[in-house]
């Protein structure tokens, strides 16, 4: 099945005044129509910076993309305009950022911010626009949506906030939605809601997502298809069920042990992945996951693993290497 967005062995640069820093080196993965797709790791993985090259905001930030395509319907996003670009962002794909507090405009409404690109990508009247805005409020579970729509943020609860954005977000009708952490900054009883809702919305507008998260418990409940990263770099990407049932690389293998656990004593010490993620001007030779890796061998610390791909999953681990060639040969 063709995706609807391709990734194929992107690379992003940053400038800085030592040089070019390579935050993300061949990226690959492929978004199908009505998917969700999680992004899990570390701070400092690569994932939002995924994110925003998808969205080609990266030249706001100082970066560029030095290698690979976007392609989006068949056409390479990474090779379009900026002029091209906004009008697509926040029409065929959109974002919710991290923190809505700050992604919201303070001195604007709720209902100004909503209209706002509804009357840009749709070039509808203001009474249409206004009409629309408070459609999506209910969508996305909001009450007294007329008081809403003439509130400034700071007025609106957390959770509030976030559905605003998520509002912010569908109001074009976009194919693609990007979530980067839309729960991080939540409690776990609003995290829960706002994962629901963005299940119904999918269910109900058949649009892909890509959910960038560092909690795996948070990729359990809402994807179809995990990609794990790590200093930069894929190191296992497959179905949820693929990853949970049999997990390969060690960094994954660590991830899911982090998860707290219902079960058990309660003063059990949570799991927690020794050391920490490598700066990208200090990268380690070989495996980039090796000093924290408890399996790493000798070949590990010489030589970087490729992305093994068997049965729709991908694994770079010179430990799996022969268990992967295996199931290429079966199939």
């Amino acid at each position: 099945m063709t995706g609807l967005l391709n990734v194929n062995n992107l690379s992003v640069d940053f400038k800085t005044d030592s040089g070019k820093i390579k935050a993300i080196e061949d990226v690959s993965f492929q978004v199908k129509p009505g998917e969700t797709v999680c992004i899990v790791g570390e701070s400092g993985s690569g994932k939002s910076v995924t994110s925003l090259a998808i969205m080609r905001l990266l030249e706001f930030e100082n970066g560029e993309i030095s290698n690979g395509e976007i392609l989006f319907k068949e056409e390479d996003l990474a090779r379009k305009t900026q002029d091209e670009m906004s009008n697509i962002r926040g029409n065929d794909i959109s974002i919710i950022f991290q923190e809505p507090m700050t992604a919201l405009n303070p001195v604007f409404t709720i209902g100004r911010q909503l209209m706002e690109g509804i009357q840009h990508h749709q070039k509808v009247s203001k009474q249409d626009a206004e009409k629309k805005a408070k459609e999506l409020l209910g969508l996305v579970g909001i009450n007294d949506i007329e008081d809403r729509m003439y509130q400034y943020p700071h007025e609106l609860s957390g959770g509030m906030r976030q559905r605003v954005m998520i509002a912010i977000a569908l109001a074009c009708d976009p194919k693609l939605l990007i979530a980067d952490e839309p729960t991080t900054a939540l409690d776990v009883t609003i995290e829960s809601q706002i994962l629901t809702l963005l299940n119904e919305l999918k269910e109900k507008t058949n649009m892909s997502i890509i959910l960038i998260t560092h909690d795996m418990g948070v990729a359990a409940e809402i994807a179809d298809k995990i990609v794990v990263m790590y200093a930069g770099k894929i190191v296992e990407q497959g179905s949820v069920y693929q990853l949970f049932d049999e997990p390969t690389h060690p960094y994954t293998k660590g991830l899911l042990k982090s998860i707290p656990q219902d079960k058990g004593p309660r003063l059990k010490r949570l799991y927690s992945i020794q050391g920490t993620i490598p700066s990208l001007t200090q990268l380690p030779k070989g495996c980039r996951f090796h000093p924290r890796c408890e399996f790493a061998t000798e070949k590990c610390l010489q030589e970087e693993p490729p992305l093994l791909k068997a049965n729709e999953r991908e694994v770079a681990c010179w430990n799996y290497e022969d268990v992967i060639k295996k199931e290429v040969k079966q199939t």
